[in-house]
């Protein structure tokens, strides 16, 4: 069988196995990443590494809305970035994850400035839509925003290298929420769940190899694992790409449950919906804030080989 390979127009993000550099090693006796613990201390030597501000933060909007983002325990660089907001007094939601491409540069500050730049645009073109009672339709707004976003990442300046040079790059997952309607666009592999009762389901499509070679029938789910391209994205935020916003996905709010975005490190421990659910469902009793946390702390548990982001919207 003839395996498919990559085109230029891919972007090779093995977000599995994230570039590993001499920061990563232990700074006194040289250890693998893998020799220091989620406390950063080296196993080896004792050493203990400066915890840094976004190794985790968690964001409370309200009750409804809240975020938790944390590096996981493989990597010692948080690349993912979530920004989130209630506008108008709980009318409308606006929620946006990124995980920057680890095979680019910058990919922490590439994530975190498409995530404020989306949520920015987002907030301020909801408030004039609330203003003008909806003269515009979410959908033409959420691809303006991130227009704006990808102009700001791609403003970034960085230094090509013989190793790399690709520029800043980050997935994308933004939602706003408005009248009992979702609208969202992702570009990469952050996901977007619906998760209740009977009606759990996978809102976005993954922009990968993986999703196209399976979709498309050309190989198997297992075959496509074993490829050295199974974590490749095909879509991202970037100036090296050439693919345009997609037309966003509209999700009318059947009744109570949960919208949710959230990036690989989450969703590669509960990738179908009926298994989101049930992993969601232990803990419905919590506020959002308590679920993000708890969603975050089990994909650790499960060994947080990657960076973790989940924002969570009650409605």
């Amino acid at each position: 069988m003839n395996i498919p390979t990559f085109s230029r127009q891919m972007h090779k993000s093995t977000n599995e196995h994230r570039n590993i550099d001499s920061r990563d090693k232990c700074e006194k006796c040289g250890a693998d990443v893998t020799e220091i613990d989620q406390e950063g201390f080296c196993l080896q030597c004792g050493f203990r590494r400066e915890l840094q501000e976004r190794d985790h933060f968690e964001v409370i909007i309200s009750p409804k809305l809240a975020a938790c983002c944390n590096r996981g325990l493989r990597h010692h660089h948080n690349q993912d970035f979530v920004a989130c907001a209630e506008v108008g007094n709980g009318k409308a939601y606006v929620m946006v994850v990124c995980d920057g491409v680890s095979s680019a540069q910058l990919a922490e500050l590439a994530s975190k400035t498409v995530a404020e730049a989306t949520c920015r645009a987002l907030v301020e073109k909801v408030n004039d839509e609330l203003k003008t009672q909806g003269a515009k339709y979410e959908r033409e707004i959420l691809c303006e925003s991130i227009e704006v976003a990808k102009n700001a990442v791609c403003a970034i300046p960085y230094t090509k290298t013989p190793l790399n040079n690709d520029p800043p790059s980050t997935t994308v997952v933004a939602a706003v929420v408005v009248d009992g309607v979702a609208r969202i666009v992702s570009m990469g592999d952050s996901r977007a769940y619906w998760i209740s009762p009977n009606s759990s389901q996978l809102l976005t499509e993954d922009d990968s190899w993986f999703y196209e070679m399976v979709k498309s029938g050309k190989l198997t789910e297992a075959e496509a694992r074993q490829s050295p391209y199974a974590h490749a994205i095909t879509s991202w935020l970037g100036a090296d790409a050439d693919n345009k916003c997609p037309l966003p996905v509209e999700f009318n709010i059947p009744g109570h449950g949960y919208l949710i975005l959230c990036t690989d490190g989450l969703w590669n421990y509960a990738p179908e919906p009926p298994q989101m659910e049930i992993l969601v469902k232990q803990y419905s009793h919590l506020e959002t804030g308590m679920i993000a946390l708890s969603l975050v702390e089990y994909a650790r548990a499960c060994g947080g080989h990657d960076n973790i982001t989940v924002a969570v919207l009650s409605l």
